[in-house]
């Protein structure tokens, strides 16, 4: 093999670089982050690449092609990490087009065009609550007003990139225009069991998901727990229950098309074990690679919470925290990495990502494009369980190899 042992290794040394022993946590503009951005750029130059960091603290590798003036093919993902993470949710996206480029060097070969290798400084919002900022700033989308964002310390985010070297004032420069970029193209991780499943190493991706995330607070009456009787009571957390089990039912009678999730649950002022819960707050996370499907389940939601707030005698309130529309991949570009994973002798599996991904905010900018690679451990992620066979490795990056060199 002449990439699956390689980008294991990296991406064991990189998971190495932690900000809590024990597991792994790197989050944006940390001492880790920097660490990870220096190794990631030594490999890049090792790979023959002009690489460094930018005002934003991405790490980005230039590989100059033959053809001066072409527009480049845009690849890369996330070195950040959720905490308690596992090793190659973004990393590999940034590893594998390293080792692309190290072979084309090694054997003296460049391609028509240029190719950018981008290390995304931030993808999952763990520090400041603003996900994607790196792929936003280089796509045209970066909203100054989250310099002003603070971390759990209160650091301001336009401070924390000021002491990790980075320049706020230039970070509008950092915009590729259309014109700039043939294709966006990221590899990464399923973070799901459908190629593991069905015995497949790799899957073309045919649109990453929309979401839509809300926050629902449901306002009963607090009483006595031995006092009030049962037909006199508006739980507000009975009545809560009851909507999160008819979201999950909504949600899977759309035969997969949406998928809803309440991720947070709380009582206020963390309830009592002899009080009935006056007032209860959750989270709605509903996603779908077609937005129209989306909304329209999303407001069918929201009309049974209202039902049955109102058969539970409980006030409901409904409010929008992000809407982030789908990105559809291109379809040549889909026929393109099928093409390539055919050369292979692989069978081509098409599906949609429900994660959100960096590649989402080029969609519009520019054609984009993913590859995804099975995840073992029953497609865990997001967990230290989260794990990447390296003969996956090995027939992904040769994958993403045979597609830059099928579009030269």
């Amino acid at each position: 093999m002449r990439f699956g042992p390689t980008i294991i290794a990296q991406a064991e040394a990189l998971a190495a670089l932690t900000e809590r022993p024990g597991m792994l946590a790197r989050s944006y503009l940390t001492p880790q982050h920097r660490r990870a951005g220096e190794q990631i750029r030594a490999w890049m130059r090792e790979a023959g690449m002009q690489a460094d960091f930018d005002a934003l603290g991405n790490v980005v590798g230039r590989y100059a092609g033959s053809k001066p003036g072409a527009p480049m093919v845009m690849t890369g993902s996330h070195m950040d990490t959720v905490v308690n993470a596992g090793k190659y949710d973004g990393i590999f996206g940034v590893l594998a087009p390293i080792a692309c480029v190290a072979a084309l060097h090694r054997e003296g070969k460049r391609l028509a065009f240029p190719i950018e290798v981008v290390a995304f400084g931030d993808e999952e919002g763990v520090r400041f609550g603003t996900s994607m900022m790196g792929s936003k700033a280089l796509s045209g989308h970066f909203d100054d007003a989250v310099l002003d964002s603070r971390d759990a310390q209160g650091v301001a985010l336009r401070d924390a990139l000021r002491d990790f070297g980075g320049d706020a004032a230039a970070i509008a420069g950092l915009r590729r225009r259309p014109e700039q970029i043939r294709v966006y193209v990221e590899t990464h991780i399923e973070q799901g069991p459908v190629l593991l499943q069905e015995g497949l190493p790799v899957g073309v991706v045919t649109a990453i998901a929309g979401s839509s995330r809300v926050r629902v607070q449901v306002r009963g009456e607090e009483g006595h727990a031995g006092t009030v009787p049962m037909a006199l009571r508006h739980d507000a957390l009975a009545a809560a229950s009851e909507m999160v089990l008819a979201l999950e039912r909504h949600c899977r009678a759309t035969d997969g098309r949406v998928v809803g999730t309440v991720g947070k649950l709380a009582v206020a002022d963390g309830g009592a074990i002899n009080v009935i819960p006056g007032l209860v707050e959750f989270t709605v996370d509903m996603r779908s690679g077609d937005d129209a499907t989306r909304r329209r389940a999303v407001a069918e939601t929201q009309a049974m919470f209202r039902e049955l707030a109102g058969a539970r005698g409980v006030a409901l309130e409904w409010t929008p925290l992000q809407e982030l529309g789908a990105a559809p991949c291109d379809a040549s570009e889909q026929e393109s990495l099928a093409r390539a994973i055919e050369a292979h002798g692989i069978a081509v599996r098409r599906l949609p990502s429900g994660a959100g991904h960096d590649a989402m905010q080029f969609s519009g900018v520019a054609p984009i494009a993913m590859l995804f690679v099975r995840c073992g451990n029953g497609g865990i992620s997001h967990s230290p369980r989260e794990t990447l066979a390296a003969e996956d490795a090995e027939v992904a990056t040769a994958v993403l190899l045979r597609y830059l060199e099928g579009l030269a």
